[in-house]
This record gives structure tokens, C-alpha cells and sequence, in this order.
């Protein structure tokens, strides 16, 4: 295994560029504010992201026998991780605020790649977190 270079990465399908996924994450900050429910929220999406990259950071370090066993509890918590996403977006709106992140991210629907992108997505607030731990 060696270090991708970050330019490596905005070459691949929908990369998510640092400074994007710092605006979307001031943006969520932003529009949870001091909201009970939306904090609620992003606490579990903040746990599943955390989960999930255990499973990205650790997918490179693993043999072939580990990614087979462990490929279908990665690809539940991607799926949680997305669902968290779209509750805590659906909420957002409910209370009037616009969720424009959410957009951003993409639908898997329309771009299988948008998954990846959410995925990333995932990885930078569990990195912001991260960093906010110290």
C-alpha cells in the first residue's frame, strides 16, 4: 500500500475537493444550530461516520480473506451512513432550512458514484471530529 496523493483523488468520479466538504460541513453546522432534534441527529450520523471510516481507513490494511468477511457489514454501515444523511437533511427542511449539502453530495440514484461521495463525505466529519477530540 502507498499514500494516494490528494491530486490522485479529485481524478477519480465524483472526489469531493477539501474545500467543498469544509463549506458543507460550516453549512450542516450552521443549520443545526442549537436545534435538540437536529443535534440528536447528527450525533448518529456523526457515530456512523465514525464506524464507517474505521471500515475505509482499515480496507487497504486488510487481506483478501478480511475484505470478504467483512465486506457486508462495510457496505450496512455505508448504507446507515446514507440514510443518516438523508434524515438529518429531511429534518433540516422540515424546520425550513434549505439542506443545499445534501444536494451537493449527490443521489446514488442519479450517479452510482454519488455513494463514494458520500462515503468521503463521511470521512471528512469523522476527521473534523476527530480533530475536535484533541
Amino acid at each position: 500500500m502507498h499514500p494516494i496523493h490528494y491530486e490522485e483523488y479529485l481524478q477519480l468520479p465524483q472526489s469531493l475537493e477539501s474545500e467543498t466538504a469544509l463549506r458543507l460541513y460550516e453549512e450542516i453546522a450552521a443549520e443545526i444550530g442549537a436545534d435538540e432534534t437536529a443535534l440528536e441527529l447528527y450525533e448518529e450520523l456523526s457515530e456512523m461516520a465514525a464506524r464507517y471510516a474505521g471500515f475505509r481507513s482499515s480496507w487497504l490494511l486488510w487481506g483478501r480473506e478480511e475484505r470478504i468477511s467483512r465486506d457486508e457489514s462495510r457496505t450496512a454501515c455505508h448504507d446507515s451512513l446514507i440514510v443518516r444523511f438523508n434524515q438529518l437533511a429531511r429534518y433540516l427542511r422540515s424546520q425550513g432550512k434549505d439542506a443545499a449539502w445534501r444536494d451537493v453530495l449527490g443521489y446514488e440514484e442519479a450517479d452510482r458514484y454519488c455513494r463514494k461521495r458520500i462515503g468521503d463525505f463521511g470521512c471528512f466529519i469523522a476527521f473534523m471530529n476527530g480533530l475536535q477530540a484533541r
